[in-house]
């Protein structure tokens, strides 16, 4: 039973780094055969995001834009989440944060760290302004598309 369960796992593992490997990728399929276990991922033109099973790997093909204008009025913009994970304001627990409130930030600029599948990506602005409120706290699960941190432009 205990080597069933280790097999599942070592399974999943496995479609979650062929589902990885497309998304990164230009091609549109790939087959993966592991003994007698056998993965086949396929995306089509177009096609937004590849469904998964697990909430945790859901693969985004498309590029993501990082900013959208939350409110006109107040010209602020929002960094959003590029994919599912876990959201961190420092490289460590012993580390300063990238950003706080009130930061004067330039485009490029690190300002979060989200953990996907064990892989840490630096998450960076696309624009420079002050941060004016960041919105997620430390070490919390982040949605794709989820708002962060948001920005008044300059």
């Amino acid at each position: 039973m205990e080597q069933s369960k280790e097999k599942a796992n070592m399974d999943f593992e496995t479609v979650k780094k062929v589902i990885k490997m497309v998304e990164e990728s230009d091609i549109t399929a790939l087959s993966v055969e592991k003994g007698d276990f056998k993965v086949e991922v396929k995306r089509e033109k177009g096609l937004q995001h590849i469904p998964v099973a697990s909430q945790h790997a859901v693969a985004h093909p498309q590029p993501v834009q990082k900013e959208k204008a939350v409110s006109e009025e107040d010209g602020l913009l929002a960094i959003t989440a590029p994919m599912v994970g876990t959201f961190y304001r420092a490289s460590s627990p012993d580390s300063p944060p990238y950003v706080e409130e009130g930061d004067d930030i330039e485009t490029g600029k690190v300002v979060c760290i989200i953990e996907a599948m064990k892989l840490f990506n630096e998450i960076e602005s696309e624009l420079s302004g002050k941060i004016v409120k960041i919105l997620v706290e430390n070490a919390a699960s982040v949605e794709y598309g989820q708002k962060l941190m948001l920005i008044r432009k300059r």
